[in-house]
């Protein structure tokens, strides 16, 4: 049987009728009868943005043969193999999808990092207080001062107040600041289906209280690939539960007549790992010579006071598998190096044919597989999902690899405001694949 693939503004219009499993159905159960009552419907609701993240999501995941909802809307909207920005873990990669700048500007330049205006504190991804998230404006509170109501159903840093200072001593209040209208905690308990019923149950008010913006973000297939390697069936198994959780987001959004522009990304591959393939750092610099500060595909050192020069001498020579400059000397292509939380010394690991390596502070103790990202954000396994369709979407385009710093612009785009100034990417990878956008708003004085 032949299936006719239609975009997702002509799915939203005709499949409120549709209600997807659990698990993802066949291909040919995407386009179902018609209904009416949603077309009236759609007539009557301007499109939302909805920005959508599958944390760890490989594009050619896609080609698994377990993916049919994505796989229809990369067939019927815009796709690419999108590269994320240096370093390639999950932190700093959200932060530059929703500013537009890499993490050496916006200041989540790690996972877990220090600074020295905040002795003997580390940043987790637990972290929420603004002082750490404070120098790049994330596009909802740029959304928020141009009278734009966002709601985040989860995406690291969209429960910190931004802008707003938090107090040093118990209860730790946090004065001034901006966050979206509507957001949840993150908390990896709520499954796929409470995730999907929040953003929908938002999208169901009435139209002064109704968020234009929203994101969505899954874990779950970053977590099989860490725990069992990107090509573990139980990894591709996650990969068919997220799927699923798009098709009913998709079919949720039908029967409320809601259009929407869908924005899907993922801040990173996934690369192969195996303890096997250790390179054990207390075998190249002693503990008395330096700190490993972070450590895994890349890993990050400070030497301590006057050890330097013998720090110098035990990295910055060829290593097998491994490469360490100083800060300053970090390759230009990966635009890292030049903010003050960034360590010293960075050491970079391999992600070769045969998988990755894995620098660590000694040698493990047992035999392990898995899988980690964080290694050359150029490499093959280390690039990302994109995935975008609505009515703001030509149909059937494959757009050539580009800069996760594009997607903030194009949320700026779709959502009416401003380029932005400063940042690191632009909209030019999607001129051509856009139809009318929005007109431009009349914004608030000083917001850009």
């Amino acid at each position: 049987m032949t299936v006719r693939l239609l975009p997702l503004a002509a799915l939203l219009a005709t499949l409120s009728a549709c209600a997807f499993p659990h698990d993802p159905p066949a291909l040919s159960a995407v386009t179902t009868r018609a209904a009416p009552a949603a077309t009236a419907a759609t007539a009557q609701r301007p499109s939302v943005t909805i920005l959508v993240s599958i944390d760890g999501f490989r594009p050619d995941y896609l080609d698994r043969g377990v993916t049919p909802h994505l796989s229809h809307l990369a067939a019927t909207g815009v796709s690419a193999a999108m590269r994320p920005s240096f370093p390639s873990k999950t932190f700093p990669n959200h932060w530059t999808l929703v500013t537009g700048l890499v993490p050496d500007h916006h200041g989540i330049t790690a996972n877990s990092m220090e600074d020295a205006a905040r002795p003997g504190e580390t940043f987790t991804m637990a972290t929420d207080d603004p002082f750490w998230w404070n120098a790049a404006e994330p596009v909802w509170v740029t959304a928020e001062r141009a009278g734009i109501r966002t709601a985040t159903m989860f995406w690291p840093g969209a429960s910190v107040a931004w802008g707003g200072t938090r107090a040093a001593a118990w209860p730790y209040e946090t004065t001034g600041g901006t966050r979206p209208s509507d957001w949840q905690q993150y908390a990896e308990p709520v499954n796929d289906r409470q995730r999907v019923d929040a953003l929908i149950d938002w999208l169901r008010r009435p139209a002064a209280t109704r968020p234009q913006f929203l994101t969505l973000y899954f874990e779950e297939v970053d977590t099989a690939g860490h725990r069992f390697g990107p090509a573990d069936p139980r990894t591709t198994q996650s990969i068919a539960s997220v799927d699923a959780a798009i098709g009913r987001l998709t079919a949720e959004l039908a029967g409320l007549g809601q259009p929407a522009n869908l924005v899907i990304v993922s801040d990173h591959g996934m690369a192969p790992t195996d303890t096997r393939r250790t390179i054990a750092l207390d075998t190249i610099v002693p503990a008395t010579d330096a700190r490993v500060v972070e450590a895994g595909p890349y890993a990050t050192l400070a030497p301590l006071p006057g050890r330097d020069a013998a720090v110098a001498a035990a990295l910055l020579r060829a290593h097998p598998h491994m490469q360490c400059w100083r800060k300053a000397q970090i390759p230009a292509r990966f635009r890292y190096g030049t903010h003050p939380r960034i360590p010293p010394y960075l050491c970079l690991a391999e992600d070769g044919p045969g998988g990755g390596w894995t620098i660590a502070k000694t040698a493990p103790t047992a035999q392990a597989a898995g899988g980690n990202h964080g290694f050359d954000n150029d490499a093959p396994d280390m690039r990302a999902l994109f995935i975008a369709s609505g009515p703001a979407f030509q149909a059937g385009k494959r757009l050539r690899s580009f800069d996760n710093t594009a997607i903030a612009p194009l949320l700026r785009n779709l959502l009416g405001l401003p380029a932005g100034p400063g940042l690191d990417g632009t909209d030019s990878p999607f001129r051509g694949v856009l139809t009318a956008g929005p007109a431009a708003r009349a914004l608030p004085h000083g917001v850009r």
